[in-house]
């Protein structure tokens, strides 16, 4: 089960890896960010391929081509009406002259643009950079390329020799390629080839970095969140398999679990992360819970969902699945001292899950006296945060143990709610 929702990944973060060409692609692109991979040689595998296209950068820097093009060759190529150009009788091609030349110009359109993406660029690229199983995916994208002959009828368009005997012959081709269902693979093929095309120039231009994945150590060096202007950047070591977070509000605290947690997912999926180097561990189950709501549609309060999901990461974690969790202020949706009580038990619980990892952000101050942290089962830290006169500082700093600061009568004050309380006692001018 993985739970990712609050990441908001197509929103936030997949625009720093599109720069797709097409919807075909792009739609490859999301399905690609949605699929969290099987197993560490799987994210291992993709890294590489990633790398692949990354030692190919120079090749594949200025990878392009017309939109209109695009989508006018691949409509052309997978509609019916092309099988109709394949008979042999070559009086099909005797229509008038202004259904020639558009179809010619088809053709034309299509072998100009396939053209190009072979001799540019898939005919160049370095396969031996990339892992086996993906330079069998390259060698199929340019074996399906030469089946057309395409220099020479390039050549032949330069020239103004292209008649229509040669759009018979290529006709014959599309209607067999057809039939195999093999333009369908083909395009499916060059999806998936743009849309990690995309991904790594997105890697190379935001300066990401590809984790280690671990046995088990889990540890992200300088780790931020790419929406963050002029980020403050801060490590994060699992030393402890449950991990609070303290600190008053507004120190960054939701900003830094996300954080996190995109670097776990993007890890999963096999992509490079916003961190200075990491070394990651598989996880089988990842889990997101941060500035959740009421969900009016299916009747949850704010507080039976954060059970429900407690319950669906033990259930997995107590029948051995390797979990990621991350909740954002854990049972806020309930009164302090129910809130508290859960609480205690909730992690104490959670402590004997050794093969997880969970991170908990709490205001919860009185969880300083519970066992666990005294006898220190549970790793502790804060975001940093000093009052200057009456104004809080937030410096967005990882701190180690317990943060005891409270700012909220100071905020309060700030807004100038006092003031305004102060004024509801004056009386009323008539």
């Amino acid at each position: 089960m993985h739970d990712v929702k609050d990441l908001n990944i197509h929103h936030e973060i997949l625009p720093f890896f599109d720069f797709t060409l097409n919807s075909f692609s792009r739609q490859a692109l999301g399905k690609l960010v949605d699929t969290p991979l099987v197993n560490a040689d799987r994210i291992r595998e993709r890294q590489q391929v990633l790398k692949g296209f990354i030692n190919n950068a120079e090749i594949l820097k200025d990878y392009t081509y017309s939109r209109t093009d695009f989508y006018e060759v691949k409509r052309f190529l997978t509609e019916n009406s092309v099988n109709r150009l394949s008979v042999s009788d070559r009086l099909r091609l005797l229509i008038s002259e202004n259904e020639s030349m558009a179809l010619k110009a088809r053709f034309i359109q299509w072998i100009t643009l396939f053209n190009k993406l072979n001799s540019w660029y898939i005919s160049r690229i370095r396969k031996d950079v990339f892992p086996e199983v993906y330079r069998t995916e390259l060698n199929l994208l340019q074996d399906f390329l030469q089946k057309f002959n395409l220099p020479l009828y390039d050549r032949l368009i330069l020239e103004n020799r292209f008649r229509n005997r040669h759009i018979a012959e290529l006709s014959e081709i599309v209607t067999k390629l057809q039939a195999a269902g093999e333009i369908v693979s083909f395009y499916n093929c060059l999806a998936k080839f743009e849309a990690l095309l995309s991904v790594s120039q997105g890697i190379v231009k935001y300066g990401f970095v590809f984790p280690e994945i671990s046995s088990n150590e889990l540890i992200i060096n300088e780790l931020y969140h790419p929406l963050v202007n002029n980020p403050v950047k801060n490590n994060f070591a699992g030393v402890r398999n449950v991990i609070l977070l303290t600190g008053p509000n507004m120190s960054g605290k939701s900003t830094y679990l996300k954080s996190i947690g995109l670097c776990i997912w993007l890890a999963h999926i096999g992509l490079a992360v916003p961190a200075a180097s990491a070394r990651i561990p598989f996880f089988d189950s990842i889990l997101i819970s941060i500035n959740h709501s009421d969900d009016i549609v299916n009747g949850y309060s704010h507080f039976m969902q954060e059970v429900l999901r407690v319950k669906s990461v033990l259930n997995e974690a107590v029948n051995g699945q390797k979990c990621f969790a991350v909740f954002d202020e854990l049972f806020k949706g309930t009164n302090p001292d129910d809130a508290l009580e859960i609480s205690a038990a909730t992690i104490a619980g959670l402590t004997r899950l050794n093969n997880s990892v969970f991170i908990i952000s709490t205001h919860l101050h009185l969880l300083k006296k519970i066992k666990e942290n005294e006898a220190g089962d549970i790793h502790t830290c804060h975001l940093d945060c000093d009052i200057d006169g009456e104004r809080p500082v937030f410096s967005y700093k990882l701190r180690e143990g317990w943060s005891d600061l409270r700012i909220g009568t100071l905020l309060f004050k700030q807004a100038g709610v006092y003031r305004l309380l102060a004024a509801t006692n004056e009386p009323m001018i008539s």
